[in-house]
């Protein structure tokens, strides 16, 4: 709200009861971020307040001695927090297995940090040097020694499906890892990654990336939207943003009209819609 506070509701186990910490949202807030059954919130003075399911992150104690200042991001995966402080140092908190434990690459978290990023069960976070970092479920992501040669320097974003980052180097490379299936491998549409991207959108088991022609270059699941080919014509140039759900993906042209594919029932059909999306369209949500 206006003035910092924080209102909560849905269900009361995974965070939509905040009474136990009421006292702390009244005012303040400037951001807040979440779990499948947690929030985190951030205050004006760089202190974070955490509740919900005590298991996905709600229970911050273990390391709250490091979250009373200086927090100035908070990213949420499913079951666990990570946030960096001012000193581009990162705290970690939530399942153990799911990235709430760095202790594996605590060195690498010290300092330097400039984004975090989450799958549903690990986190990849960028360095100032364009280096990355990653750590959690292995095989959602947190595991990234196969290309690791490939993340040492010049990354300038990430972003996650639910088991799987693609990275974007300073080039407008595309580095992939993860669940192979769920954009983990990016091997069929390698030759369009190699260059010109300029922006990576995960749904949750696919990518779709625009190069700075304006096409779009998808991979992962067919059937959630790592398929374009039945809009392939109208991704061709023009595209200015996408957006995704967990199985279908939205872009919006530079004329305003918006194109959607992947599984129906999750976004990728809007023919009954059609009508209402030729032009004029500012914002995908």
């Amino acid at each position: 709200m206006a003035n910092g506070s924080v209102v909560t509701w849905g269900d009361a186990d995974s965070g939509g009861d905040s009474s136990a910490v009421a006292a702390l949202l009244t005012e303040g807030v400037v951001q807040v971020s979440g779990t499948i059954g947690a929030f985190a919130a951030i205050k004006a003075n760089g202190s974070i307040v955490t509740w919900g399911y005590a298991d996905a992150g709600g229970d911050s104690s273990a390391v709250a001695d490091l979250l009373t200042e200086g927090v100035v991001q908070v990213c949420g995966n499913g079951e666990a927090f990570a946030a960096i402080k001012a000193n581009g140092s990162v705290v970690t908190w939530g399942g153990a297995n799911s990235g709430g434990n760095s202790s594996a690459v605590a060195e690498l978290l010290l300092e330097g940090v400039v984004q975090v990023c989450g799958t549903m069960g690990a986190f990849a976070a960028i360095k100032a040097n364009g280096s990355v970092v990653t750590w959690g479920y292995a095989e959602g992501g947190g595991d990234s020694s196969a290309v690791a040669a490939l993340l040492t320097e010049g990354v300038v974003q990430v972003c996650g499906t639910s088991v799987a980052f693609a990275a974007i180097n300073a080039s407008g490379g595309v580095v992939t890892w993860g669940d192979a299936d769920r954009g983990g491998e990016s091997t069929a549409v390698a030759a369009l990654l190699t260059e010109g991207v300029v922006q990576v959108c995960g749904a949750s088991d696919a990518f779709a990336a625009i190069k700075a022609n304006g096409s779009v270059v998808t991979w992962g699941r067919a059937d959630a939207g790592g398929n374009s080919s039945a809009v392939a014509a109208l991704l061709t140039e023009g595209v200015v943003q996408v957006s995704g759900t967990i199985g279908a993906f939205a872009a919006i042209k530079a004329n305003g009209s918006v194109v959607t594919w992947g599984d129906a029932a999750a976004g990728g059909d809007s023919s009954a819609v059609a009508g209402l999306l030729t032009e004029g369209v500012v914002r995908v949500c």
